[in-house]
């Protein structure tokens, strides 16, 4: 049997390490926040989202209270959340009923002329920052080309579901649950904005109750 040195054996010891710290940092970054209906919590815990949230209601206008209600009901803030898929006999997997990704559910075609509309090039679906600032996007479009308020979460999410063609339309008037769920987003919005009046402050300053 060979004899392996010092260093061999030390490399080896080091390789399991390595991606167990790998691992941790990854599932760190991705996962959901302890609390997904406190606004303040969230961004205690998950450092760097308040500032993505703030660059987003600077570039775009749109309340970090609107952005984070919509992203609530999208997806409870998980970044790598994807429609359910269907199986064929129980065995076979069948499409997933749309290209719809991440934080907030974007689609394919939608999160591609973000990405040229907004000289963002690849932005990325599972970042919080992108997505904030695609939400921030979004709902400006809609304000321009369908004069929804900025502040209105509610009707905001329905041109965010439906689609500015969609709303213009008015198929959402015909769903009953969807206009349930637009103002369940509504709600939120209201709720996380009254949240973020108590702890907006100390969240400008960078204090933070972590101690990491």
């Amino acid at each position: 049997m060979k004899k392996l040195n010092k260093e061999t054996l030390k490399s080896h010891s080091t390789v399991p390490f390595l991606l167990l710290v790998m691992v941790f940092l990854t599932s760190c970054a991705a996962s959901q926040p302890a609390s997904q209906d406190n606004v303040c919590a969230i961004f205690y815990e998950k450092k760097g989202w308040y500032d993505d949230a703030l660059d987003a209601q600077k570039r775009w206008g749109t309340p970090i209270a609107v952005q984070m209600a919509i992203i609530h009901q999208e997806s409870r803030f998980q970044s790598n959340v994807r429609p359910p898929r269907d199986w064929f006999l129980g065995l076979i997997p069948l499409p997933r009923r749309s290209s719809a990704y991440g934080y907030g559910q974007a689609q394919d075609g939608t999160w591609e002329g973000y990405m040229k509309d907004a000289s963002q090039y690849g932005a990325d679906r599972d970042d919080f920052g992108d997505v904030v600032d695609f939400i921030g996007w979004y709902t400006a479009v809609s304000q321009r080309k369908l004069g929804i308020s900025k502040w209105d979460a509610e009707q905001q999410y329905l041109a965010y579901h439906e689609g500015q063609g969609g709303y213009s339309r008015g198929t959402h008037r015909s769903k009953s649950w969807l206009l349930a769920v637009a103002k369940r987003v509504g709600v939120k919005a209201r709720i996380f904005s009254a949240q973020l009046k108590k702890c907006e402050e100390k969240l400008q300053s960078g204090w933070s109750i972590w101690p990491f």
